[in-house]
């Protein structure tokens, strides 16, 4: 929670302009994944609303915006084609009310699923996420936000113009000819004014003065109106799921669902909780985030709203314009539903291509421009990691991406340190030693059996792990077998600087151990 004494004059002015302005900018984005996920427009205002005020609330990261997202959206598609095919018989409008409570379930398991997560404190494991594979998801989501403002530039619809195609090409090409001024104007406001002045986010005045030119001068361009019928709307009111879903057959298509769309929510989530930490420089918490998501997309299920996560390009717009605070992303969600519920008419009249214009610069801004100078200087193997995560993140899922990321670039690190190497020397009774040099894990088990002579080395022989280190239980198997040779070769060999946890899951070699003053402390670790 926040406490208004903690803050300056400044800063609530700075977080509620910041939030006024996001909390528009999330109108449009609500409702164009309302559409991808085959919902009615509230569907996903009333999940940008309740999303984003509790994760305002509780969330680990002050100022990160949350609400209804395409990435989550996206995983909806399928579950809509499941229920068509298990509901043939229904007519559109049942079809219809059917799908919406799969997702409203699907969303609250979701929440569950993310709940358990947190209190587990799994949100710790984004930190396993390497960089590269973070630039190439940022960059790759910088490319998705700018592709996903292409088809609000869509030409005006036809059907108004009676096949006149004269008519038809005219009003098309006035049509864009104009967003394009639109767009072109906004972008430039956004990138000159807070050069002149940083008193009131540069969004927000081009949102207002561009949406009075449009109005009073009667300028003919595609609203927020046209999108959706906002007339309507009314405040959330509690929506239990039907009695009907809670059947073997639709919980075996909806926990999958759920299960990824968790998975898929909590990965943008944290991603974009580590991007805002890095340009702000304090840490915020992802088991926190993890709950509070959680109990956002829980909550919102039951209110009839659709589940969600953080949005990267809000979150920026937010944190660019100043709102650092809890109270900027409260602001944004309160506003959000005042706006649509009471001031309808006003936020459908502002001019689509003026938000276009601000995510466009929301993207420019997002783009990790330095990775791209920073990729000829990277290995290989990085370099491979984040074009690969940029291009899955355009072209596939985020989930996908990122774990893709994770074990290419878990299978380069094995492969890099899958070599181990032995100085051999004599002592003064004549025994051979091996000094061994670099980690004894799975991958460099055959490295390690190529270190020795079984054969031809002589009587007793001792093995120094002092500058190695054993790490998992296939290491522990391998100095196992290689003792078992030197036994049934009759020779005598000796093992010095294993640590304590080691010698404990060693069988064969255990008695062959030495005790020595400096033995080390590290954990091996086993399969249990």
């Amino acid at each position: 929670m926040f406490n208004l004494q903690n803050y300056s004059t400044q800063n609530i002015k700075n977080d509620i302009l910041s939030g006024a302005l996001v909390s528009v900018a999330l109108v449009p984005e609500a409702i164009a994944f309302s559409f991808i996920a085959g919902v009615s427009p509230v569907v996903g205002l009333y999940g940008a609303f309740i999303i984003g005020l509790i994760t305002a609330l509780l969330g680990g990261k002050p100022g990160m915006i949350s609400g209804a997202t395409g990435s989550v959206a996206v995983v909806f598609i399928g579950l809509g084609l499941s229920v068509k095919t298990m509901y043939p018989d229904l007519d559109a409008e049942a079809l219809s009310m059917m799908v919406l409570h799969y997702i409203l379930l699907a969303s609250i398991i979701a929440g569950l699923f993310q709940i358990a997560i947190g209190a587990m404190k799994m949100g710790k494991f984004i930190r396993l996420v390497p960089q590269p594979a973070l630039f190439g998801f940022v960059n790759g989501l910088a490319i998705v936000i700018a592709l996903a403002q292409l088809p609000f530039l869509a030409p005006v619809d036809v059907a108004q113009y009676s096949g006149n195609w004269s008519d038809i090409i005219k009003a098309s090409f006035s049509e864009n000819y104009i967003m394009y001024i639109i767009v072109f104007v906004t972008m430039a406001t956004m990138q000159f004014l807070p050069k002149i002045s940083k008193a009131v986010p540069a969004g927000l005045v081009a949102i207002i003065v561009v949406t009075m030119v449009v109005y009073f001068g009667d300028i003919a361009t595609k609203t927020v109106g046209d999108l959706a019928d906002l007339s309507n709307v009314s405040m959330p009111s509690f929506t239990p799921p039907l009695s009907e879903l809670f059947t073997w057959s639709s919980m075996a298509v909806i926990l999958p669902v759920a299960f990824i769309v968790a998975l898929v929510g909590l990965i943008e989530s944290l991603l974009t909780l580590s991007v805002l930490d890095e340009m702000g420089g304090k840490r915020g918490s992802g088991n926190k985030e993890c709950i509070a998501l959680g109990v956002g997309n829980t909550t919102s299920g039951l209110f009839g709203g659709m589940a969600g996560c953080a949005m990267i390009g809000q979150s920026v717009i937010n944190f660019t314009s100043g709102g650092l605070g809890r109270l900027s992303s409260f602001t944004a969600a309160v506003l959000l539903i005042i706006l649509v519920v009471s001031f309808s008419d006003v936020i459908a009249a502002i001019p689509v291509a003026v938000l276009v214009g601000i995510m466009f610069m929301v993207s420019i801004g997002t783009f990790e421009f330095s990775s791209l100078s920073r990729i000829k200087y990277m290995p290989r193997s990085d370099a491979f990691v984040l074009i690969t995560v940029t291009i899955i993140t355009i072209f596939e899922d985020l989930a996908v991406a990122v774990i893709a990321g994770i074990i290419i670039s878990a299978l380069v690190f094995a492969w890099e340190h899958a070599k181990i190497h032995a100085r051999t020397s004599k002592d003064k009774d004549g025994r051979k030693v091996y000094e061994l040099d670099g980690p004894l894990f799975f991958a460099s088990v055959t490295s390690f059996n190529e270190q020795f002579d079984v054969e031809n080395d002589p009587a007793e022989v001792i093995i120094d792990f002092k500058d190695a280190r054993v790490m998992d239980s296939s290491g522990s198997e391998a100095i196992d077998v290689l003792t078992d040779k030197y036994k049934q070769a009759g020779k005598k060999l000796t093992l010095r600087h294993l640590s304590e946890d080691c010698k404990k899951t060693l069988h064969s070699a255990g008695p062959f151990c030495t005790y020595e003053e400096d033995d080390p402390t590290y954990k091996v670790a086993t399969n249990v």
